[in-house]
């Protein structure tokens, strides 16, 4: 099942909460939706780093969201932008399964891979989702630009959970 939008929420799975900290490098946002269940659920808090640079496999980046037909209606993001730019747009946190250069995982990938390259294309991730019932990532879209990413995940606040019952 995709992720599906809902009124207040972006459709993507994160809500930008602080859209400049730190002269806008620093974002918090909050995580909507199941797609990287079980390590970042509903309602967690994370902290992104504004950068595209040396994203390796294993990390964890918040991207902009393709539109229905899985392409982006509007130009990358202009590093720096912040405000209504930045609240304007839909955002994902997925995890890089391959980077520039590095080999196509076709063992995930199977549909869209078998064929094409055997590396990830320069300026290009393979970004996917670790609840794949509920992501919309890499097995649907294919490749994501880098251009589109917001930056890597540097902290995560897990959302605080119901304790027990008070006596």
């Amino acid at each position: 099942m995709a992720e599906t939008p809902s009124r207040g929420r972006s459709a993507a799975g994160l809500r930008p909460a602080i859209a400049a900290l730190l002269g806008g490098r620093l974002v918090a946002v909050t995580v909507r939706g199941a797609s990287m269940e079980p390590a970042y659920r509903d309602g967690d808090r994370v902290l992104v780093l504004r950068r595209r640079k040396a994203l390796t496999a294993g990390q964890v980046v918040v991207v902009e969201r393709p539109d229905g037909v899985m392409r982006w209606a509007s130009p990358p993001l202009p590093p720096g932008s912040g405000g209504t730019t930045f609240r304007t747009r839909q955002w994902m946190i997925k995890r890089v399964a391959a980077a520039p250069g590095d080999p196509v995982p076709a063992d995930v990938l199977p549909t869209w891979a078998r064929g094409t390259q055997l590396r990830v294309p320069p300026d290009s991730l393979v970004l996917l989702g670790d609840n794949a019932d509920f992501s919309i990532d890499s097995r649907t879209v294919g490749y994501f630009p880098v251009a589109r990413v917001l930056g890597p995940v540097l902290h995560h606040r897990p959302a605080r959970q119901p304790g027990p019952p008070r006596a």
